[in-house]
């Protein structure tokens, strides 16, 4: 049990690791690569779960698919949010729901066209549940949309929420969403409900502490690679504003160079 646990953590710092350098390369490459890697890992992230992938520790049932490839498409859509704005976070949403469709859709056409000619079943392709995929799907596009909102809400500037608890609240808050959206959909009237809730949930709040160093190193990294601050990063690409607990009055009167009547 111990060598599973080590080897899913093993598989997520690799993955997460391997979204975040792909954007980072996006200056020299564009976004092309990172919406592959995208779409790579969203198939790979709906062939594990139809196949039933989990590990069990202390307890708690993790879901590989979910904890360390829809882990990491949460990443890859925050922070191309926050770095590229909407419209990139936009086709990043789009190649996710794609792909979680057509996935489950190619593996019910082999099966019948495997079946129509008389073969041995396929055992190396799952056969999806259409009730766990449709949740899939609504869920994930329902969590994507949400991480926008939180992060432009929880960065009003009233709020003066750090930088590391607005990044640990986004994720949190999509997650749990996640889990009482994916869970309620695939899962209610099952015996096993409520402790399929009570381990998610507690999965799910410990990726979030595990996810949250790679996003805030990652910020941070990519802020200070170009010499620009991550609060003009996010302001630039976000509703989000930076008020220094200066408010906006006091900001015209004795900066008036630097915060103009305009702002």
């Amino acid at each position: 049990m111990g060598n599973e646990v080590i080897i899913l953590i093993f598989e997520a710092m690799v993955v997460y690791f391997l979204v975040l350098w792909t954007h980072s390369l996006r200056h020299r490459f564009g976004l092309v690569c990172f919406y592959a890697l995208i779409g790579g890992l969203t198939a790979i992230m709906s062939w594990v779960t139809d196949a039933g992938v989990i590990i069990q520790a202390a307890g708690i049932t993790f879901m590989v698919g979910s904890t360390v490839f829809y882990i990491s498409l949460l990443l890859g859509i925050f922070v191309v949010y926050v770095f590229d704005g909407p419209k990139a976070a936009r086709i990043a949403i789009f190649t996710v729901v794609g792909i979680s469709i057509m996935v489950p859709l190619i593996a019910v056409v082999l099966h019948n066209q495997n079946s129509i000619s008389g073969n041995t079943p396929l055992v190396a392709v799952p056969l999806p549940s259409l009730r766990i995929n449709t949740a899939s799907v609504v869920a994930t596009l329902l969590d994507l949309i949400f991480l926008a909102i939180a992060w432009e809400y929880l960065g009003k500037p009233n709020l003066k929420i750090r930088l590391w608890l607005r990044v640990f609240l986004t994720l949190l808050g999509v997650m749990l969403l996640d889990v009482i959206l994916f869970a309620t959909c695939a899962f209610a009237g099952n015996p096993d409900y409520l402790s399929i809730i009570q381990g998610t949930l507690i999965s799910r709040i410990l990726i979030s502490a595990f996810a949250l160093p790679f996003l805030y190193g990652y910020l941070h990294w990519q802020s200070n690679k170009k010499g620009i601050q991550i609060e003009s990063y996010i302001r630039d690409h976000s509703e989000a504003d930076f008020s220094h607990s200066i408010c906006p009055e006091c900001a015209k009167k004795f900066y008036p160079t630097i915060f103009t009547t305009e702002e």
